[in-house]
């Protein structure tokens, strides 16, 4: 019962993506019906500049604001963990607000604020907006595996003379370093796929591949969307099975 449970809940979330892979060979561009097996999609989408040079903005962007919001939300993390001062607790509430808040305020909001700023909408604009989307996600990834450590461990490396930056470099940082890695995943994949907040801060000179594929499927889905999404996976997939090597390796 159990296992045909888990076995139902498995289709669930990957049987759209098994089809969406099923149907990236099919020969036809608009039927459903199974035309045949083709690499025919695969390489219009290899032949279609502006798909790639939307695809590395994405790529290029996703990789900067995960890599920051994951500096920015250990520090913070760490900081909520060790140090106690005034407004902890509403700090500590107000990330839970930022993570519950809708996308569509998220971006507004955003979009008044660069206004004000005047900053161009572009690279910078939506930089700024996916690292301040991601810090929450990471604080909270990085706080629940912070609270599991046993206090005495930083208590005895005090007695035995170490400063805050040698228990940060020595002790939580290698202790914490699988959810320092699964933060940066999270927040790779939050700006990756993000539309709402990109579509409020983004500008004409740089298109990122959520905003080109959703501007592509209004006119209906065709396959070669059907080809891109799949190698995404693919990538996304590979990725992950990357980190959980070098993980288990590092173990």
């Amino acid at each position: 019962m159990r296992k045909s449970y888990l076995t139902l809940i498995y289709l669930f979330f990957y049987l759209p993506i098994f089809t969406l892979i099923f149907y990236s060979f099919n020969n036809t561009q608009y039927s459903l019906v199974w035309h045949g097996f083709t690499w025919r999609w695969y390489v219009e989408l290899f032949n279609d500049g502006d798909l790639w040079i939307a695809a590395w903005h994405s790529f290029f962007l996703g990789i900067a604001a995960a890599t920051f919001a994951t500096v920015i939300g250990l520090l913070a993390a760490v900081s909520l963990y060790r140090y106690h001062f005034f407004g902890r607790r509403l700090v500590n509430a107000l990330i839970f607000v930022l993570i519950l808040t809708p996308e569509i305020v998220t971006g507004a909001s955003m979009l008044l604020l660069l206004t004000l700023s005047q900053l161009p909408l572009g690279f910078i604009t939506l930089f700024l907006a996916h690292t301040c989307f991601c810090i929450p996600f990471v604080i909270v990834i990085l706080y629940s595996r912070l609270v599991s450590f046993d206090k005495n461990i930083f208590e005895a490396a005090k007695d035995l003379g170490a400063e805050d930056g040698l228990i940060f470099r020595r002790i939580i940082l290698p202790l914490l370093w699988p959810a320092v890695l699964a933060g940066w995943l999270m927040s790779f994949t939050l700006s990756l796929d993000d539309v709402i907040i990109s579509y409020f801060v983004s500008g004409p000179e740089f298109q990122i591949l959520p905003l080109q594929i959703y501007s592509l499927v209004r006119t209906g889905i065709k396959p070669e969307i059907n080809a891109l999404c799949s190698v995404i996976f693919l990538l996304t997939l590979a990725l992950i099975v990357s980190a959980q090597f070098a993980l288990r390796k590092k173990s």
